[in-house]
């Protein structure tokens, strides 16, 4: 018996103007920077084919590729040509914000339900992560993986995170989201509307409410919850992953993450 089957959809474009990173190694686009020998993008594609669906598993698996960036077919070149022989694989053109480009792929009905999001920059993603991620974001409208502080710093004391501080742990953001059904369009819509809201603090409270901003900043709230809240007030059910593997947490933004990324992935082969 095959497990449940997934479309992933990789998040491959970047910010206007000139990415520092992609800069800094003769790259147009941060997703073809190279690493460890090979482009971020054709890692995180070869991650994904690697849960190709097998009779003879039970686990989820990925049937499907869509790649979706400003330009991309620019993408498929170099390390990635091998993405467009693919059949397994499509491309989409990203328009305004990343939220709203996900709507409108929906509406198109370019990409299907149950999807896995994820980005090109995540290098050290592994097959083992998807696998646990997907198998407990399977009875939740939305789930979205996170590493723990606690964990993430214990391996690795030097790499710097963004983190969201709860009454449990802090944690920070794994890039990985899982969505079940059209219920996440609402968070999608909240979440274009933050995008352009981030630097205004009254307009994010206003979106979530007084009481769970208020318990949020004094950490009066474990981080479960805090989503339960968000969830009810969206109308839908939204599943924190913790995942156990510390390199989940781990994404390729900066020089420092670079270096970083780049030794881990040299002391795995």
């Amino acid at each position: 018996m095959t497990g449940q089957l997934w479309t992933a959809l990789i998040l491959a474009g970047q910010r206007p103007g000139i990415d520092p990173l992609a800069a800094q190694f003769q790259q147009e686009w941060k997703a073809l920077t190279p690493i460890a020998g090979e482009a971020m993008l054709s890692r995180v594609a070869k991650t994904l084919l690697a849960l190709s669906p097998d009779k003879n598993t039970k686990t989820p698996a990925i049937s499907q590729i869509v790649v979706m960036a400003q330009e991309p077919e620019a993408l498929l070149t170099g390390d990635c040509a091998w993405m467009a022989e693919d059949a397994r694989i499509t491309t989409a053109l990203s328009g305004s914000g990343i939220a709203n480009s996900i709507i409108s792929l929906i509406d198109q009905k370019k990409i299907t339900y149950p999807l896995l999001v994820t980005t090109a920059d995540h290098p050290l993603l592994t097959k083992e992560m998807v696998t646990e991620f997907l198998s407990q974001a399977q009875n939740s409208d939305l789930s979205v993986g996170v590493v723990s502080r606690s964990n993430l710093l214990k391996s690795y004391p030097e790499n710097r995170r963004t983190w969201l501080c709860f009454s449990d742990d802090a944690y920070s953001g794994a890039n990985l989201f899982a969505m079940a059904n059209d219920k996440v369009k609402s968070a999608l819509q909240q979440w274009s509307e933050i995008e352009q809201n981030r630097k205004k603090a009254w307009r994010l409270i206003r979106h979530f409410g007084l009481c769970l901003a208020i318990r949020a900043i004094t950490r009066s709230i474990s981080f479960k919850k805090a989503l339960n809240q968000v969830g009810n007030k969206l109308g839908l059910t939204i599943n924190p992953v913790v995942l156990s593997e510390p390199e989940a947490g781990i994404d390729v933004d900066k020089l420092s993450d670079y270096q970083l990324a780049e030794k881990i992935l040299k002391n795995r082969q």
